[in-house]
């Protein structure tokens, strides 16, 4: 990996995410402000600035630290993690609106903020395919579109592969447990398609998800992908629990 300064990357992002959030008027969907894009540029500055973090599963850390402890002493199945904001006022009311209140149009402002991030886009172009989290079909009944899929086609709409994975078991939500019981609750939740299973050996996957607390939902999607000969799994998420 290339070594930039922090400042050049700080000043790269904002301006990606500042000239990319260009477009039609609107209103700021975080202070309200009209008019505006989508996310002002006050917003922006005040609440995406990136920060350090753990280059294997997108926790915050200090500065010039590459991994985090829990990582290194317990390899995660991903190869990379990346992610956006931190899980917390305002994006955390924004993804809920987006998830449950039925505003599936957020879903381009968060992929432009996912894709303006720092070491975004060479994941994104080095991807085989990019990959959305699967929901299960009950999961899907219920909310009517997945907010992972509609991500990754903003992001990469080209290289998406919706059909590769599935879920197969409709387990309880993953925020309502502790993090041991969420890692037995995806126990044999996830499949390949056996039709899809020729793109995965030797191919480097993107996995699209909203937001990662444990990481537990990607990592036993990652293991699966290992096991079938993914040669290299990044993981990018929205918004990462701090």
């Amino acid at each position: 990996m290339v070594c930039v300064s922090p400042k050049y990357i700080d000043c790269m992002f904002l301006s990606l995410i500042k000239r990319g959030f260009q477009g039609l008027p609107s209103q700021c969907m975080v202070c309200r402000a009209w008019p505006s894009q989508p996310v002002c540029e006050a917003c922006v500055t005040d609440f995406a600035q990136p920060r350090p973090r753990c280059q294997t599963c997108a926790m915050p850390v200090a500065e010039d630290v590459k991994q985090c402890e829990a990582c290194l002493q317990t390899p995660p199945s991903l190869d990379a993690c990346l992610a956006a904001v931190a899980y917390a006022f305002p994006w955390s009311d924004l993804i809920v609106g987006y998830k449950f209140q039925q505003q599936p149009g957020r879903a381009a402002a968060f992929a432009l903020l996912l894709r303006s991030t720092p070491w975004v886009e060479p994941a994104l172009d080095a991807a085989d395919a990019v990959l959305p989290m699967p929901l299960s079909r009950q999961r899907l009944q219920t909310r009517g579109f997945n907010q992972a899929l509609l991500l990754a086609q903003h992001l990469a709409p080209d290289k998406v592969n919706h059909r590769l994975l599935h879920r197969i078991k409709d387990t309880p939500p993953q925020s309502s447990l502790k993090r041991a019981e969420r890692l037995q609750n995806l126990q044999d939740a996830f499949a390949i398609d056996p039709l899809q299973r020729q793109h995965i050996a030797g191919a480097r996957l993107v996995l699209v998800d909203d937001v990662m607390t444990s990481g537990a939902s990607l990592h036993a999607v990652a293991q699966v992908l290992k096991a079938a000969g993914a040669a290299h799994i990044t993981g990018l998420v929205v918004a990462r629990t701090q």
